[in-house]
Formats: C-alpha cells, structure tokens, sequence
C-alpha cells in the first residue's frame, strides 16, 4: 500500500484497490474513530455523495476503510471554498476544520469533496447537546485570621490550541477537549505567597496547551513526561522572579492538578495540599503525597492522623515549587475514572480543621454543585484560621 499521510494523530494508506485505509492513534484516538464512523454513515444515509463512503470499520484497530474521492486540492477561491462547506451543512453536519487540507477533487465527475471527519459535529447534536460527562464546584476563602488570601484554585478546558477558563460550578461533556483542575496554596512573605499561587495558575493555562500531546490513553500516554515538563518551567520561574526581586525571595507554592481525559484522570502534586478520590461505591482515599517529614511518618504507619495534626513540624514543607528549592520531584499518577467517581482537591487550610471521616461524609452527599461550598463552610466552622479552597469533581460518563 502507498503511504499518505503519518502523523501523530492517525497513518493513511491507499490501498492497490484504491481504498483510503486509516488508522487513529494517539490522543483520544478511540474518541475520534467513534465519530467519523458515525458521520460518514450518518451522511450516506442522507445521500450525500461528495464525501467518502464507508467501506469497512475495525474497532480493535481504530482503522476505517473508505473510497478515494481523489486527488488533494491545492488552490481553491476562498468563496468556493466556503460554499462546499456550507453545502455539506445542508446534509446536517458541519465540519469543525474547514480548510483546504479536508479538500479532495474527483476526476471522474469533475467534484470537489470533503474528507477526514473526526472533527465534525452533527448539527442535531448542536440542537440537542450530549448530556454531560464531568461537573464540578469550586470555592476558596481567606479564612476568619488572614487578612489576604494566599490559595488559588483553577478549572479549565484545552485541546492543544485553545484554552477556555470555566466557572466555579458547572458541567460539561468530553469531545475533543480535555479538562484540568488545580489548587495552590502560596507562601512568602508579604503578598508573595498570593502572586505566587496565582502565577502559577496562570502559567498553567499558558503552558499546558503546549504541553498537549496527542498520545495513547492511560499510563502510556507519557502524561507524566507532560506534567513534569510543566512544573519543571514553573518552578524555573519562580525561582528566576525570587532572584531577580527582593519582594519576591523565597516565595512559592503548593500544586494539586488534575488532568482529566476520557476515563482517566492524570495527577501532579507537590507540597501539602491534596488531592482525594471517592470511588463510587468506595472509600475516600488520599492520592497525593503530603511532602513533608510528617507527611512520610503517616504514609509509613509511625503516625495516626490525630498525632499527624498535632505535631509540631506539620507545616514544615520539604519540596514546593519555588521556595528557593534548587530541585524538585513531584508525585505523579494516573487513574482510571468510572461513573460516579469523586475527586477533591483541597488546600491545607481545609484538612486542618476537618478529619478525613468528616470530608467523605460531605464528599459522598448532595449535588457536587453543592460539594465545595458545603466543605469550606465546615471548615470556617472548625476554625477558619487559615485560608480554605476545596474543588470537588465527579466523573458522570468515562
């Protein structure tokens, strides 16, 4: 067979019968074989015939085989160009990368067509919009001490070329977007701690989309390459800002983020927020590591979480980002996600007033619209005496 086209995202080989064979591969391949296999059936239906017809598709291998709507088109007048667009739209799609790349010409009947329609939506999806597979609450709170609120949390969605920042409560559905989360909690001295927090979240948006690697699902997708690559710059920065400025010296921050992808959840963390799962079904579970000498004395059995509260060096951190730590070695960990699965993301503002029982209480009831806000007003009521964010996500469809 001749090769086409290899790319990180799929291999296109014409066949000796001139069939068009493509195999999907890297990130949300499955997601995206999924819906051009509906699509080119879905306009065969509708007896559109400027568009590949589906000759055979094979799930295992994320290969479809189609029919050659010829050769590749490489000028085109712009108003042409718009109008095949629009036409197909008639048929009820609409092609969500209309460019002259997803042009074909036919030498048989003299017929511009349109091909590859993993990034296409059915307009009746667009009337009728999927139910959503992800929703979550977010809230922080600087406490009844602090004068300044020193934690940050964050909600996002990217695809590798975009990035759209999401509200503190809300739902969405996986289509070709993925979802990230984060908590900060900043330290230094002055106001330092607060623009550390917040330049790292900000970071965070600017980077992860260049971070965004179309890649395998789950452990083999290199996520943790990705993550660490991310914190690694953060760091760097904020260690060149505390350089270069005496108000900044020293400062730095916590990092609980979780990656959300169809079915998985990524995780990143260093320092002494946290990051907890509540499986449906299960027992609330703290995947995160607290970075701290009290934090390893409780992973080890040598302490309960009562004396783990008590004991005087609890804040003592031993990795963060900045801070004036020359090296870093964050947690990293991957997850599958199931319906019904919970996540918190919390800063310690919240685990010091609350015990682990009293946040799977709050975790596992009510609404996850409700979950954050539930959660920081136990803990003003327990004490308040530090600032308090908790960000609550439940998986609804992997």
């Amino acid at each position: 067979m001749q090769e086409v086209k290899d790319t990180q995202r799929a291999l296109v080989r014409i066949g000796y019968d001139g069939l068009v064979h493509k195999n999907f591969r890297g990130h949300q391949a499955y997601a995206r074989f999924a819906n051009e296999v509906r699509i080119l059936r879905y306009l065969e239906s509708r007896g559109c015939d400027f568009v590949p017809r589906l000759a055979e598709s094979n799930e295992a291998e994320l290969q479809i085989v189609t029919t050659n709507c010829g050769s590749r088109v490489d000028q085109i007048n712009p108003g042409r160009l718009k109008e095949l667009f629009v036409e197909l739209e008639t048929f009820g799609v609409r092609h969500d990368d209309p460019d002259i790349r997803n042009l074909t010409y036919r030498k048989t009947d003299g017929r511009f067509c349109i091909i590859d329609f993993e990034f296409a939506t059915l307009l009746e999806d667009i009337a009728h919009p999927p139910p959503p597979n992800i929703c979550w609450s977010g809230l922080t709170h600087r406490g009844h001490v602090r004068t300044n609120n020193e934690d940050t949390f964050l909600a996002l969605t990217f695809d590798g070329n975009e990035v759209h920042y999401l509200g503190k409560t809300g739902a969405a559905a996986w289509v070709q977007a993925d979802f990230v989360f984060a908590v900060c909690d900043g330290m230094g001295g002055a106001n330092s701690g607060e623009f550390a927090s917040r330049f790292t979240v900000d970071r965070i948006t600017k980077l992860m989309p260049r971070g965004y690697r179309p890649r395998a699902p789950g452990p083999e997708s290199r996520f943790d390459a990705t993550l660490a690559e991310l914190l690694k710059a953060i760091h760097a920065d904020l260690i060149r800002l505390g350089e270069s400025y005496e108000e900044c010296r020293g400062m730095g921050t916590t990092l609980s983020l979780c990656w959300f992808t169809p079915g998985w959840c990524y995780y990143a963390h260093i320092g002494d927020s946290r990051i907890y799962q509540l499986p449906a079904g299960g027992n609330l579970r703290q995947l995160s590591h607290d970075h701290s000498f009290v934090g390893w004395q409780r992973r080890n059995g040598q302490l309960n979480e009562r004396e783990a509260r008590t004991h005087p060096r609890r804040n003592v951190l031993h990795q963060a980002l900045g801070a004036n730590s020359q090296f870093i070695d964050p947690q990293f960990g991957a997850i599958p996600c199931a319906p019904g699965d919970r996540f918190l993301l919390c800063s310690d503002g919240l685990t010091d007033g609350l015990w682990d029982h009293h946040l799977e209480e709050i975790v596992r009831t009510g609404d996850i619209a409700t979950v954050a806000p539930r959660l920081v007003t136990a803990g003003l009521e327990q004490g308040g005496r530090d600032n308090i964010t908790a960000l609550a996500v439940e998986v609804i469809v992997p």
